[in-house]
C-alpha cells in the first residue's frame, strides 16, 4: 500500500508517546488533547506518516544489497 517512511528509534518512540498520552487522556489526568495521542500511536504502528511523505523524509535504515 505505501511505503514505510518512520522507521527504527522514531517508530519505537511515536508509540510510547502515543500511549502515555491515550494514557494519560483515559484517566483524565489531561483534557481531551491527550487522545491526540493517536496520531503518532497509529504512525508508529503502521510505519507509514503522511507529512513525512509529503516532504520526502524516511527515517528507515537503508536496506544493503546482500549481492555486495
Amino acid at each position: 500500500m505505501f511505503k514505510a517512511n518512520v522507521g527504527g528509534l522514531d517508530r519505537v518512540l511515536r508509540i510510547v508517546i502515543g500511549l502515555v498520552l491515550v494514557g494519560l487522556a483515559a484517566t483524565g489526568t489531561v483534557g481531551l488533547w491527550g487522545w491526540l495521542g493517536l496520531v503518532p500511536l497509529a504512525t508508529g504502528l503502521v510505519g507509514w506518516c503522511p507529512p513525512y511523505a509529503m516532504f520526502g523524509w524516511n527515517t528507515c535504515a537503508l536496506r544493503k544489497d546482500a549481492q555486495g
